[in-house]
């Protein structure tokens, strides 16, 4: 008899300026492939990226790519509900762009409440959150697995 898998499914946003790569990002990570060439995503982009956590376990994140300028627009608050995670993306090259780091997280706070849970998919609490909390553990595990 074989023993089901379990599957969880997170939404995680991939926000900052404008150009500073969340494309890409993500299209590397996903879809294994790099072009030099992108266009400035309007609105908000989606893609998926799927982990085998372990033998009995598949993760699925559902990566929000959200256009670098819609921080100034009232489409963040429908893009940001029910996100788990974000990553917040800034351009070395570009000093004002990592200035803006801060007030990304900001706008995140100002606009998202989620019920935490474990970083870990066998472990669950719904204690309530103020902001959206990152678990560096999570965050460690899926970013080893995208490259």
């Amino acid at each position: 008899m074989q023993k089901s898998q379990k599957e969880h499914l997170y939404k995680i946003l991939v926000i900052g300026d404008l150009g500073v790569g969340k494309t890409s990002i993500i299209k590397r990570s996903v879809h294994q492939n790099y072009s030099p060439n992108y266009r400035a995503t309007i609105g908000v982009d989606f893609a998926l990226k799927v982990l085998n956590w372990d033998a009995d376990t598949v993760v699925r994140l559902q990566l929000w790519d959200i256009a670098g300028q819609e921080r100034f627009g009232n489409m963040t608050r429908v893009y940001y509900r029910e996100a788990m995670g974000a990553f917040i993306v800034f351009d070395i090259t570009r000093p004002s762009t990592f200035e803006a780091v801060m007030k990304w997280k900001e706008d995140l706070d100002s606009k998202v409440t989620v019920l935490c849970q474990s970083s870990h998919p066998h472990k669950k609490s719904n204690s309530s959150c103020g902001s959206l909390n990152l678990c560096l553990f999570f965050l460690l595990r899926v970013c080893s697995a995208f490259y």
